[in-house]
């Protein structure tokens, strides 16, 4: 199991969605507020109060984690696992239209309180779930080749 290369891909996308879970994705300026956005919520910065839940963000990746961890352990079950590494992927890609929804509908709450300015700076964990898709596509490559080894055997035989 471990020998094989994909499960080092699927090993590493579990280690950086899990790191993604503990730190922060972007940094949000609200007039002269600063606000952390992590996958948990949209926090203030000086209090520590969370603002705004975006738990939707937080299950998302934790399917991810879950679904790599599982596709890992699927190693006698090719198919599935290239479906699942599929899958995975597609998760991902949602990730960041579930990070933009959850940043447009905070906008739309801070205009309905009166604000007016407001920036953001990302930071290097939001880099994780595009890293984490090529990891995929390398793992769904080696698993496809891993099949094609397996079925040519077969046929010699």
């Amino acid at each position: 199991m471990l020998q094989r290369i994909q499960t080092v891909y699927l090993l590493l996308i579990v280690a950086l969605t899990t790191a993604m879970m503990f730190m922060s994705l972007a940094s949000i300026q609200l007039n002269n507020e600063f606000y952390n956005f992590d996958v948990s919520g949209i926090i203030e910065a000086g209090s520590g109060q969370m603002v705004y839940s975006t738990w939707a963000l937080f299950a998302l990746t934790a399917v991810i984690t879950l679904v790599a961890m599982i596709t890992i352990f699927l190693y006698k079950k090719r198919i599935l696992q290239i479906r699942l590494c599929i899958f995975n992927g597609l998760l991902m890609l949602f990730f960041y239209g579930l990070f933009v929804f959850y940043y447009m509908q905070y906008g739309k709450v801070v205009e309905g309180m009166g604000g007016t300015e407001m920036s953001m700076s990302l930071k290097i964990a939001l880099v994780f779930p595009l890293i984490s898709v090529i990891l995929d596509y390398l793992a769904i490559r080696n698993i496809g080749a891993d099949e094609a080894l397996v079925r040519s055997l077969e046929r010699l035989r």
